[in-house]
């Protein structure tokens, strides 16, 4: 039993929070909204994956680098991370772009 998966999933993320809180991204914008959207994506991608383990599609199978801990049948924790994750991830994407997007329009209405 190792925990090399779930470790790099946390140190990623963190390195997502100090994105965020550098560039002031996702949460320290909107901070309700941004909690409501990230548990929105979660919830959905976790009724995706019971839907797909239910149906057989997805099924856990052990690995020497994963906890080997399950939170439903099927289920492991790196895979809780993981959605956390990736959602996290998106929110951060979608922000950045924005304002990278919006930022030769800030610069142009100062000029003026």
């Amino acid at each position: 039993m190792s925990a090399v998966y779930a470790i790099s999933l946390v140190v990623s993320a963190a390195c997502l929070v100090l994105l965020d809180v550098r560039f002031g991204l996702v949460f320290r914008r909107r901070p309700l909204i941004a909690t409501a959207t990230l548990a929105i994506g979660v919830v959905f991608f976790v009724a995706w994956d019971a839907v797909g383990i239910g149906l057989g599609v997805f099924r856990h199978l052990d690995s020497s680098w994963a906890t080997g801990i399950l939170l439903a049948p099927e289920f492991p924790l790196e895979e809780l991370l993981f959605l956390l994750f990736l959602c996290y991830l998106t929110l951060i994407l979608l922000s950045g772009w924005r304002r990278w997007r919006e930022e030769p329009r800030r610069e142009r209405e100062d000029a003026r």
